[in-house]
């Protein structure tokens, strides 16, 4: 990857992080004060988000690293196998707010407060504009990893809008 390609692959990365922490506060403590169970899924799904995108970061870094005598062509190809854990841990996240939700559906509780759908209308707005961002750079640096990092924005689209519902 060229150098100008790695460092708007680290940038967006890093906005992945960022973005990702800050719906997981803000999510949490709608859900918390909104007494919405399905924000506070949706905060742990970003939590879960922003250690995905760590991973990437990590696998980034060091793929920069120069060739050694171990790795004389470089440090690349960590790449795929990053994606791989990435849709991994995907997998495995999904399965655990899946299981949790069904445990949750069982409890009785009271409906969430009504301007919770207004937090859950800015969070698709803001994952969706987040998902065009992240997809728009994987196709510029034509990184795998990136392309990894922007499903975890696709699907909390879809989750909060299905939350939303």
């Amino acid at each position: 990857m060229p150098h100008n390609h790695e460092q708007k692959a680290i940038k967006t990365v890093y906005f992945s992080i960022f973005g990702n922490l800050l719906l997981a506060v803000c999510k949490y403590l709608a859900g918390f004060f909104g007494n919405s169970y399905a924000l506070i899924a949706d905060a742990i799904e970003s939590a879960t988000d922003t250690f995905s995108s760590v991973l990437v970061l990590l696998g980034f870094k060091y793929a920069n690293r120069p060739a050694d005598e171990n790795h004389p062509y470089g440090h690349g190809r960590i790449e795929p196998l990053i994606t791989f854990l990435v849709v991994g841990f995907l997998v495995i996240s999904a399965f655990v707010i899946a299981t949790e939700s069904i445990k949750n559906i069982q409890n009785p509780h009271d409906p969430p407060k009504s301007w919770t759908l207004i937090v859950m209308g800015i969070i698709i707005l803001w994952k969706v504009i987040s998902l065009r961002i992240v997809i728009r750079q994987s196709k510029e640096t034509n990184s795998s990893s990136l392309k990894a990092d922007a499903c975890p924005h696709r699907s909390d689209a879809i989750t909060a809008v299905g939350a939303f519902i």
